[in-house]
């Protein structure tokens, strides 16, 4: 008998934060895989009627076509949703190698995880496929597995799905979907060839997402002021155990440092201002000495000014050696976050210093411009666990706001309809394309126009 609400499966779940917008547009998972038995433990959780398959997909693949037909017998899902993991694409990321180096980029065996994807959607057939990565997710090259030419991992997943489902690219900043931080991902939604789905964008040339609900142009981007005032969590100051944390809210906590040349470092940042530590002339004994860009030390003095530094075996102090452009530096409150990362509760990552306090954002601020619901259940992973496990799983999550629109837009195709449809000549569209059509060989690309 069919389902009165349309089944799912998800692939690379993470701990479910995703699909938790795609289960608000009334798709119902059935099953739910992902390799760390913690995160599937939460994603469970939040999706109770879903069966979970933990482990490595490579291997255990054929158990998620297993476990869906167990419960939905021959009946096919509408949507296989999945985020393989995007470490070896990321360029937070170092070591990865040139995009265009293909040995490089197959040097991590997680960027060739697109076969896993295929070898479920050609037993179970679903009528619908999405894919979320990084945007070097459709042009980073790695060795085809079938022929060891260069090859992206998105061209690859097309190629390994074809002909039975049509490919739609997307690259976008889902702060254009209201999403309170700049967080830049590639999407790929397949359809199954003969759904009339197809034949009605076709027809209509619309892409299968949804339209744009904001734009740095319209100005109407939602700010972190903003998003942080609506949180309306309690003020928090890294100096001390107490003032650290919030003990009504044991997710907004943030680490603390006390009163050492990390927290003086970054009050010498003047707040609302988006300033780095980097730029800090600050000597504390108040020297008036000239400061140059490259200086660890006061000049007069020897002590080590405000600014990123590190003392060496014999004493002396260098600036730190990494990216200057954005680490160390407080938020612009008057814009969307930065994307927000795995590396949140780190002060030298990017741009993770809140915008007038002296701390970086706990993990309750980084679920909220996640847009993860308040009732988001973490059961006990953050006792369990500790606050770096539940960073790396918000800042692995794809943004739900953006996912139950994208949802909204996938049932009403599969229900007929087309409506709230971005135009197939929309930039982003054009923005994917080209990019992947770096991501393979020109006589493979004219082979697919």
């Amino acid at each position: 008998m069919k389902s009165a609400t349309p089944n799912a499966v998800s692939l690379f779940s993470n701990c479910g934060a995703g699909d938790v917008g795609y289960a608000k547009a009334d798709f119902s998972f059935k099953v739910m895989a992902e390799i760390e038995q913690r995160r599937l433990a939460v994603a469970l959780a939040n999706h109770p009627d879903a069966c979970g398959v933990p482990g490595d997909l490579r291997f255990t693949w054929r158990e998620v076509v297993e476990s869906f037909r167990s419960d939905a017998g021959p009946e096919r899902p509408a949507l296989l949703s999945a985020c393989p993991p995007c470490q070896g694409m990321s360029t937070a990321r170092g070591g990865r190698g040139r995009e265009e180096d293909a040995e490089a980029g197959s040097r991590d065996g997680r960027n060739l995880l697109v076969e896993v994807i295929a070898q479920v959607a050609n037993r179970l057939r679903p009528r619908i496929v999405v894919v979320e990565n990084v945007a070097a997710f459709l042009s980073r090259l790695v060795l085809d597995p079938r022929n060891d030419e260069p090859i992206s991992a998105a061209v690859l997943l097309r190629d390994l799905l074809d002909p039975h489902y049509e490919c739609y690219p997307f690259l976008t900043d889902l702060a254009d979907y209201g999403v309170p931080q700049r967080r830049v991902r590639a999407f790929m939604t397949f359809i199954r060839s003969d759904e009339p789905a197809v034949a009605s964008l076709a027809q209509s040339e619309c892409v299968p997402y949804p339209v744009p609900t904001a734009s740095a142009e319209d100005g109407n981007w939602t700010s972190l002021e903003d998003a942080l005032s609506q949180l309306g969590a309690k003020p928090l100051d890294a100096k001390s155990e107490d003032a650290a944390r919030d003990p009504s809210q044991p997710m907004h906590t943030v680490p603390v440092w006390g009163s050492n040349h990390q927290y003086r470092m970054v009050a010498a940042i003047p707040p609302s201002s988006g300033g780095r530590a980097w730029d800090t002339a600050v000597c504390e004994a108040r020297c008036d000495s000239p400061v140059g860009a490259d200086d660890a030390v006061c000049a007069t003095c020897g002590n080590p000014l405000l600014r990123p530094v590190v003392c060496e075996t014999d004493g002396s102090y260098r600036l730190v050696r990494g990216f200057r452009r954005s680490s160390y530096s407080r938020m612009r409150p008057d814009a969307p976050a930065p994307t927000i990362t795995t590396a949140s509760g780190h002060v030298g990552s990017d741009n993770t210093i809140h915008p007038v306090e002296n701390r970086v954002l706990s993990p309750l601020e980084c679920a909220h411009l996640q847009t993860i619901p308040d009732d988001f259940e973490w059961g006990a992973a953050l006792n369990d666990w500790g606050t770096t496990a539940v960073r790396a799983m918000i800042g692995e999550a794809v943004p739900p706001r953006f996912t139950e629109m994208h949802g909204r837009v996938l049932a009403a195709l599969l229900d007929g309809r087309t409506e709230g449809l971005t135009s197939a000549n929309d930039r982003r569209v054009a923005k994917a394309t080209q990019r992947m059509q770096r991501g393979v060989p020109a006589q493979h690309s004219s082979a697919h126009g």
